[in-house]
Order: structure tokens, then sequence, then C-alpha cells
């Protein structure tokens, strides 16, 4: 095949993804309630953001958002804290604007996360907040009447404040059945309408109390979480194909490629035991329970991880349908780094940086893409990728962000080879944050993403104006020429 014939398949999706608290806003409105992230502040490169909370004396703290809580404190809002996840970017009031501007671009699919405290404000409810249901039913039906795929993201590193409290989040088994009650709301209002839906963000990324609800941050207690996540992972699938029988389901991994830092082989056996580290996550959920490896993996954490009866045939009869994952960079690996999972040193063998330092590597998703379909052999999705960038906007209303459009264009065309030169089965791509939205790891606004900007400073100060960056009509020509033309 020339490059002039190189295209995506008919039926690709390509489109762009968010998730809830970094982009919806709406906090107290609609009975949404607390989230465990909602406890997050702004940070900055220098100063990562940090949970507040208050301890058994009255006394008031913060911690690294990832670290434990001190034993008897208590997450807690100070007035003089600006916490990012309340206003987002406001899709809540701007949602058919934005829907508009993607389906000016052809998107035919859109990624967002579904509010587990929009639904369920405390977790503990029996019956859902109609309110919060009804909103995201509008929202679908407006994607849907616009030709743009809706696919949800269940449970994006997020839960309610009530289950943080009550089970100690995905410590406690308890937990799962919460979970299972959410999943039902969502697929009893939205079911028919939604194609797509993601159990879970990042499982193999994320920790600490705002993303996993979990008050200790012991490798032990990580490994216990996961598992629940994983029996819940195939829970909602069993559900799901029970409820929406024509939808396919998936959770999105974490999948920076790890090189070994050099020929030497122990660094190379270093390499391959992290990527093993994240294979045996991925493979409790796609590909019908944990290798043959786990226990091995599991005592290099000194983790006891405790099953009931039926949990692995639960995950060997309900895996997910396809495999998608986030790509943003690539590390290098080097024997006694002490780095555990997605960890790794900036790979330096890369001439080009993201502004936050991370290595711009689009070979290295040629090489994802690969090594998950020799592993798995089912259809592959690139659901999170892009560039966090310093974005100016001009006198005259435009916004000029080249660099962005070179790092699309590249990774972009990284897909397209291991399509149609490699013969993986790849089904979609959807850029990261295609409005601009809060950082997850920094808290700022100045590390941008959109296709389309926001006026927003790092405190919440601004209009909220949505205006299209030079990137969003290339990106425009992307779609609509199905990836024939990628050029920046």
């Amino acid at each position: 095949m020339s490059i002039a014939e190189m295209r995506f398949p008919d039926g690709f999706y390509i489109g762009g993804a968010t998730s809830d608290w970094q982009f919806e806003g709406g906090f107290g409105e609609g009975g949404r309630g607390l989230l465990s992230v909602d406890f997050a502040t702004d940070g900055n490169r220098e100063c990562p953001r940090q949970v507040t909370w208050m301890d058994a004396e009255g006394n008031r703290g913060k911690s690294h958002w990832e670290d434990p809580l001190p034993k008897g404190a208590t997450l807690t809002m100070f007035d003089d804290e600006y916490y990012p996840s309340h206003r987002a970017v406001d899709f809540y009031h701007h949602w058919r604007e934005d829907i508009a501007d993607m389906a000016e671009m052809g998107f035919t699919t859109f990624r967002f996360g579904t509010c587990w405290s929009r639904v369920f404000p405390t977790g503990l409810e029996d019956e859902p907040n109609q309110e919060g249901l009804d909103f995201y039913e509008a929202v679908v039906d407006e994607l849907n009447a616009r030709g743009i795929a809706p696919l949800i993201t269940i449970c994006h590193d997020e839960m309610p404040l009530g289950l943080v409290e009550r089970y100690n989040g995905w410590a406690g088994r308890k937990t799962i059945g919460r979970y299972l009650r959410y999943c039902r709301a969502l697929f009893e209002r939205l079911g028919d309408k939604v194609p797509l839906w993601l159990t879970f963000n990042e499982p193999n990324a994320i920790r600490g109390v705002c993303m996993m609800g979990i008050r200790d941050q012991s490798w032990p207690t990580y490994w216990q979480a996961i598992h629940h996540i994983a029996v819940a992972s195939s829970s909602a699938v069993r559900l799901g194909r029970e409820l929406c029988p024509g939808a396919r389901f998936s959770t999105m991994f974490a999948m920076s490629e790890f090189y070994a830092a050099s020929p030497r082989p122990a660094d190379v056996w270093a390499r391959y035991e992290r990527r093993h580290e994240q294979y045996a996550i991925i493979d409790a959920m796609t590909g019908g329970g944990y290798p043959h490896n786990i226990d091995k993996v599991w005592a290099s954490f000194d983790a006891d991880v405790r099953k009931e009866p039926g949990d692995d045939e639960l995950l060997a009869a309900y895996p997910l349908d396809f495999v998608s994952f986030s790509y943003y960079r690539s590390s290098l690996v080097s024997d006694g780094d002490g780095v555990r999972l997605l960890g790794g040193a900036t790979n330096t063998y890369c001439d080009e940086k993201t502004p936050w330092g991370w290595a711009v590597d689009p070979l290295g998703l040629r090489l994802c893409l690969n090594e998950l379909y020799d592993r798995y052999h089912k259809p592959l999705f690139v659901i999170e990728n892009g560039m966090g960038a310093i974005d100016e906007l001009e006198e005259d209303g435009s916004v000029h962000d080249n660099y962005r459009i070179d790092y699309l264009s590249k990774h972009l065309s990284a897909i397209r080879d291991a399509i149609c030169v490699d013969h993986v089965g790849c089904i979609g791509y959807t850029m990261w944050g295609n409005v601009d939205l809060v950082s997850r790891s920094t808290g700022e606004m100045a590390k941008r993403y959109g296709l389309v900007y926001v006026d927003m400073d790092d405190k919440g100060n601004g209009t909220l104006r949505r205006v299209r960056k030079d990137s969003f009509w290339w990106f425009k020509k992307v779609c609509e020429s199905n990836g024939a033309d990628l050029s920046a």
C-alpha cells in the first residue's frame, strides 16, 4: 500500500476525550454530591497539587494527593484554597457549545466521564439522582443527534466521599456492590444509546485517597484494591451484556512505552519485569484472568491478595471486549532504579520533549500497539494521547499551536502505520482534552491540551469563552479525510 492510499479503516472512531472532574464542573448543582477529588487543590510544576484535611485536634494540613492521610484526619475544604474540580471548565453549562465544536470538526465519537456523585451523591443511596441522569441523557442525545457516538467512562479516578469514609474506597470489598448499583442506573437509562463503555480509567496508574479512595498507600492495600476493581469490571461487563446487548466494554490502561536504559542484561530484565507488572492488571481484566506469574508479582510488593470463591471464574467468563489505552511518552528502566509500575526515567534518546519534559516518541506508540495486539488479539483503541503546552491567545483571537499539530500528526501517523503496514486491529483514536481542561497531575490550566482554548487561568479566573486554535482546523481536515491527510 502506498502512502497516498493509507487511511484509517471505514468506521474508525475519531474524536476527543475528557474526564468528568477535570472538565464538567457544576459543583453542588443538580444534586451532585462530594467527590474524593473535590478536596485536591491546584498546583504547578514546582508544587504538585495536594489534598487538604483536618486532624482529630482540629489542625488543618495538606498532603500530596497520592500520599496516605495522617491517622484520624478527614478530608476537609477550606475557604482560602482553590479546588479546580468544582468549576473545571464548566462543561455542565457549555455542553451544547462544546458538542457543536466537536460536530464541526467531524468527530465520530466523544469520550467523557459520568460523575459518580452526580448519579449517587454519597455513593450509598439505594436510588439514583434523576436530575443527574437527566443531564447525561441530554448530553448523549445531543451527541447522537450530531452523529457522534458517546463513549462513557463510568469511573474516572474518583468516587463519592461517602464510599471513602464508609468502606475505605476500593480497599473495601463492599464498594463493588455500590459501583454495580451505579452501573445499573447508567445502563438502564442510557444503555440503548451508548455503544462503547469504559468500566475504569487507568487502574494501573492510579493511587491515593483522591483516585482510589484509600486512606493508606501501602502496596499490599493497593493490590487488594486492584483485585476489587478487576472483579467490579468483570461484574459490570456481565451486567452490561444483560442490559446493553449491543454495546462493547473496555477499561482504559496507561501504556507508556518502556525501554531498557542500556543493553546490559540486568537493565533488559528490569524492563521486562516492569512491563509484566503492567500486564498483570491488564491480563486480569482483559485476558481472562491473572497471568501465570501473578504470585511472583504480588510477592514482590509484599501483597497477599484475598479473593472470594468465584472471583477467578468471573474474570475468566467476562473479559473486556477491546483494549483501550493512553499513550503520551516513553521512559527508560534500569536495574535497581526502585521505581514500580508506570515509573521510569526520562527517555534521553528522544530529541524532542514537551514543555513538561515528556519525551516525544511516536514510534513508541506503534510499539505499544503491536505489543498489545500480539498479546491479546483483541481490537485496540488509543483513547488518550496529546501534548500539554502553554498556548497564547493573540490579540486577534487566534491561538497558533503548530507544535501540537506536529505532535498529533506524528502520533496519528504511527497509528496509521500500525494499522496499514503492521495489520494491527485498531478501531479508534480520541485525543486527550479536545477542549482545554484542568491538568490531572498538576491542577493547572496553563498545561493546555485542547483544540479549543478556554479563557481561564490557574485560579479559575476568566470568561470561559471558547476559542478555536489552529489545531482545530487541522484536526477537522484529519477527520474529514479519515486520516488520509495528516500533513502538519
